[in-house]
Order: C-alpha cells, then sequence, then structure tokens
C-alpha cells in the first residue's frame, strides 16, 4: 500500500501517541478510507521503520503500595535468596538453592519438560505464598541471565 506523505507523517504521529495497531487500522479507515488488515497495518508500520509503544505497566504500581503495607504492618523486609548451581544435578537442565524469609532451605530445578521443582530439607515444609512469588520473580531474572 503506498501512502501520501501526509499520511505516512499522521501514522507515526499517531503511534508517537501511543496508538495501538488497530487504532491506527481504524483511524486509515475512517480518516482516509483506506482499509488494511491488521497484518498489513503491522507490515506498514515496519516499511515505514516506526514502532508500536508499549503501554505502561500497570502491575508494578499496584506492587509498590502493597510492598509498603506489609512493611508499615511492622512485618519487615522479606528475605528469599536464590543461587544456581555450578554443577547442574542429574536429570535437570539447571538447578539451585534458595533461602526462604523464614530461613528454611530447599533445591530447586527446572527439568528438561520445563517442569519446576522444589525438594525442601524440611519433609512437609511449604513456603508462604509471598515468599513462592519473590522466589519466582527471583529465579524469572536468574534465568534469563543463563538463556532462558
Amino acid at each position: 500500500m503506498n501512502l501520501t506523505e501526509e499520511q505516512r507523517k499522521q501514522v507515526a504521529q499517531w503511534l508517537n501517541q501511543g496508538a495501538k495497531l488497530s487504532e491506527v487500522q481504524d483511524r486509515l479507515a475512517k480518516e482516509f478510507g483506506i482499509r488494511l488488515t491488521y497484518m498489513e497495518v503491522r507490515l506498514l508500520v515496519d516499511d515505514l521503520k516506526l514502532q508500536v509503544k508499549d503501554p505502561e505497566p500497570e502491575t508494578t504500581e499496584a506492587a509498590k503500595p502493597a510492598g509498603r503495607e506489609t512493611e508499615k504492618a511492622g512485618a519487615g523486609p522479606r528475605r528469599v535468596r536464590i543461587s544456581v548451581d555450578e554443577l547442574t544435578r542429574p536429570g535437570a537442565v539447571i538447578s539451585g538453592k534458595v533461602t526462604f524469609s523464614d530461613g528454611q532451605t530447599a533445591d530447586w530445578y527446572l527439568d528438561q519438560m520445563g517442569r519446576l521443582g522444589l525438594a525442601t530439607e524440611k519433609p512437609g515444609y511449604r513456603p508462604s505464598a509471598e515468599d513462592i512469588e519473590e522466589f519466582q520473580r527471583q529465579l524469572d531474572q536468574e534465568l534469563a541471565k543463563y538463556g532462558f
């Protein structure tokens, strides 16, 4: 699809204002009478060497007040620490150790099927939900360092 220079500038302006591809598609149809499929709009944006702005993450803002509330309540900062083994345990793609906020430790591993396993030293021990969330967050960061 060939657009005039004015139309190209308008598409760039919409994207700079934070418009999504579907919004660009609708505006092209309404303002210029150009009907394109979503894929065509996507290719058009790529051809014009433009990028769609990512929306601001809302979860980080929602998580901050919750963290402040627990600190105000006297719970103190939660400390979950993980490490990656230099020598991976047999049957695992990657493995390591975790220490939860209450001092309990466990071995974690990721098997060939992508399943996460957690082997605690104390039989029947179950970490708190907050510790599990923090463990998963830190594990995601560590796995990204190793290309997972």
